[in-house]
């Protein structure tokens, strides 16, 4: 997808002009953070940086988008203005592929403010979807445990949103994708089996085994339940198999896509092993969730392998996460967002999050957010419960926004999907089990500096009428 700046929504190029015109050198530093993680679980994993990196070092407004511009009335000086613009601001960011939680700076532009309101909506576009799928993705891989798992939802994603569907799977956990261009250009292994009309469009189910067989003879999978899994499609699937054998070649997989899971899987496990086909892995699909995964390993399914889509790609059942950008520092000064709906009260100033880390190296549960200039925090405070407070004096502290871009381009090495992946799961054995659990996981805290709380305070009861 070719983005450009014009990948926004209208009244931020509205809100630019009149910045254009009234302060046009102003500093912002803005923060974005979400408030509930999906799934009513009890992490996030953050995903979309790299994306993010690589389009805003380029970001411009096209010639064509110049044009319709000027055909939405804008004014001749600011057209010249946004025909020269380019990103020149700084980020910090946690991480891609770390664990993260609600109500914590995950990343923060510092920029001027009209290219800091340019680039919010791409943003907040590709860290969302992202996050969700890639949460998603963490999920599933969960309950699959050592289980292979495939993405295959493409189809059923939500127009080019499988692209990024695929990368985020991938950083979540996925160990390949049936997504041709994402694999492509992100360096994601790619697999495939077939379809039903492949099948479909023989006069005998052992043909079509029979050729795709011959024609893909490494890495094949062949579908069993187009007519009768355990009548027709093993039994055909087996006599391919021995085929193969003669020939020097290995059957892959077979693959169920419909029927009861569980029951198949068993019963097609023991009728491979009677085979001696014990090589032959089993694939199976069909509405396949964290929840559904979960049950067939409680109901002991032989399943090798899990290709998952819709649910997936569409990060069904949340569909979005409510990741949100808002100002807090202008000019030096800082700036605060009030809401009678108390979790939504903004935080001040530029800020660092500190996570504490146990005496066996593992997330004690907290992250501690601070004023940037602080040096130390010895205290974390609850946000809005005087009463309760944690001393922090016993934990390792890890800093967890480190700058990533400067004056525009990027200053950290670009890492692959793998690598992201793999940090990701690192991390993510740092988390104890219960913030994982999917009933009523333990609710990590995030809390501030004694001095971040004061100021706060002192901003609340300034701007409140």
């Amino acid at each position: 997808m070719n983005i450009t700046a014009a990948y926004t929504d209208l009244y931020q190029i509205t809100m630019a002009q009149v910045y254009f015109g009234t302060k046009p050198n102003g500093r912002a530093v803005f923060d974005y953070y979400f408030r509930h993680n999906p799934y009513k679980g009890g992490y996030s994993i953050f995903a979309g940086l790299e994306d993010v990196l690589n389009i805003l070092e380029t970001l411009e407004f096209s010639s064509s988008d110049m044009n319709y511009l000027k055909q939405k009335g804008f004014e001749n000086d600011f057209l010249n203005y946004l025909k020269n613009f380019s990103f020149k601001g700084n980020i910090y960011a946690s991480n891609e592929g770390d664990v993260v939680f609600p109500n914590r700076p995950i990343l923060q532009v510092e920029a001027n403010i009209i290219e800091a309101q340019i680039i919010e909506t791409l943003l907040l576009n590709i860290l969302n979807f992202q996050t969700l799928i890639a949460t998603k993705a963490s999920r599933i891989k969960y309950s699959a445990k050592n289980g292979i798992l495939l993405d295959m939802g493409l189809r059923r994603a939500h127009a080019t949103g499988g692209y990024y569907a695929s990368r985020a799977a991938a950083i979540g956990g996925f160990d390949s994708t049936s997504n041709v261009k994402a694999a492509e250009d992100y360096d994601i292994p790619s697999t495939g089996t077939m379809a039903h009309s492949f099948i479909q469009s023989y006069e005998e189910e052992i043909q079509a085994f029979r050729d795709f067989a011959k024609m893909r003879p490494k890495n094949c999978v062949l579908l069993i339940d187009t007519y009768n899994t355990l009548k027709s499609g093993l039994p055909n699937a087996i006599k391919v198999a021995k085929e193969m054998e003669e020939r020097g070649d290995k059957l892959l997989g077979v693959r169920l896509d419909s029927g009861d899971l569980a029951y198949l899987s068993k019963k097609t496990r023991a009728l491979l092993d009677e085979a001696d086909l014990s090589y032959v892995k089993i694939v199976v699909s069909n509405q396949l969730d964290e929840y559904v995964i979960k049950s067939l390993k409680e109901q002991g399914a032989y399943i090798d392998i899990y290709g998952v889509g819709t649910n997936l790609v569409t990060g069904k059942p949340d569909a979005s996460i409510d990741g949100v950008y808002k100002l807090s520092e202008f000019n030096n000064t800082p700036r605060i967002k009030l809401s009678e709906n108390i979790i939504k009260t903004s935080l001040p100033f530029k800020k660092q999050v500190y996570r504490m880390i146990d005496e066996n190296n593992m997330f004690y549960g907290a992250d501690a957010v601070t004023i940037y200039s602080e040096e130390s925090v010895s205290l974390m405070e609850h946000p809005f419960d005087n009463t309760k407070s944690l001393d922090l004096n016993r934990f390792k502290h890890e800093p967890l926004l480190q700058q990533v871009m400067k004056d525009g381009k990027r200053i950290i090495a670009s890492r692959t999907v793998t690598e992201i992946k793999e940090y990701s799961l690192s991390r993510l054995q740092q988390l104890p089990d219960e913030y994982k659990r999917f009933q009523n996981p333990h609710i990590y805290k995030i809390g501030l500096s004694t001095k971040l709380k004061n100021e706060r305070d002192l901003l609340i009861k300034k701007n409140k009428f």
